[in-house]
């Protein structure tokens, strides 16, 4: 996973691009710390396709969603790249 961005103490990695089922994807991973370990948000781009999360309540999560989609240009650039630092 590579780097993409840490606002409001959570932090966004992305994959390089994959194929799932004939089509690419990236996968976007969103972290942050709590009491206990780590609230996480796993979802695939195109689509904002939630797969996995925990700790995230239902607005976080739209917001993430709204966060990656906005995003999702420099992200697949990124991901073309081996992420943000080589490209």
């Amino acid at each position: 996973m590579y780097y993409y961005s840490t606002v409001n103490d959570i932090v966004m990695t992305h994959s390089e691009i994959l194929e799932k089922d004939g089509f690419d994807i990236v996968k976007v991973h969103f972290e942050r710390p709590n009491e206990n370990g780590f609230d996480f948000l796993d979802l695939t781009l195109p689509g904002e396709i939630v797969y996995k999360s925990f700790g995230f309540s239902e607005d976080e999560i739209m917001k993430l969603k709204r966060y990656a989609k906005n995003n999702s240009s420099l992200i697949w650039d990124f991901a073309q790249k081996g992420g943000g630092i080589n490209a």
